[in-house]
């Protein structure tokens, strides 16, 4: 496990023995695929990392329509704000696959940030990618027409779950096509359509399992 969690960008910069002293306050559990981790406006308690897997983080319309704010796969964590401000989540998680994932305490993840500065930047540094992704998205619903948005989407998708084989990328499925519509946020009809158009013209192969982007032909 030290080694999984060496992987993680907020532990980085923590020596051998501070590692091994993580270890001792993590909680290592394996979640089946669409288990909610928690739900938004319940009280935080925990903080997550993906070992392995991927976790998608969303908040939830009055009328029950989802808005999906992020994925988070290997070596990415989660759950942090609501610790650190004592107010509610923010948004619910749920895995999208069978994933590995250590926990730690809200006490525990609190005394490791006051005790390791290295931490807390890091923390900081995440809090402050995510306001970019933030400001990056109300841009992209203002300004930014509904097929780049589509695009934009899949290559999010590929920069997450993509493995790259030679010229092409090939994405695993973690998200149906309801899902990546609220990622890209546009109307499932929309999400199709633009599909079928790259389809049309190879940039975009479509199987059960995958989709492959042709990146000499998205240029």
């Amino acid at each position: 496990m030290l080694e999984l969690i060496k992987k993680v960008p907020l532990f980085a910069q923590l020596s051998e023995q501070q590692l091994n002293a993580l270890v001792q306050i993590c909680t290592r559990r394996t979640y089946k695929t669409g288990t909610i981790l928690f739900a938004e406006k319940e009280v935080g308690s925990v903080f997550y990392m993906v070992l392995s897997g991927s976790v998608k983080i969303y908040t939830t319309s009055n009328s029950g329509e989802e808005k999906i704010l992020s994925i988070c796969k290997s070596t990415e964590s989660f759950g942090e704000l609501s610790l650190i401000d004592g107010k509610p989540r923010s948004a619910s998680a749920q895995t999208l696959e069978e994933s590995v994932l250590l926990t730690i305490t809200g006490q525990s993840f609190l005394e490791l940030l006051r005790a390791h500065f290295d931490m807390s930047l890091g923390i900081m540094r995440e809090l402050s990618n995510r306001l970019r992704d933030t400001n990056q998205q109300v841009y992209d619903l203002t300004f930014v027409d509904a097929r780049t948005r589509v695009i934009k989407s899949l290559i999010k998708m590929a920069n997450s779950h993509g493995m790259r084989k030679g010229t092409s990328i090939v994405i695993k499925l973690v998200l149906n096509y309801d899902e990546i519509s609220q990622l890209a946020g546009v109307q499932k009809a929309t999400l199709m359509q633009v599909m079928r158009d790259l389809e049309e013209k190879k940039i975009l192969t479509i199987s059960s399992t995958e989709f492959t982007l042709d990146l000499t032909k998205l240029r």
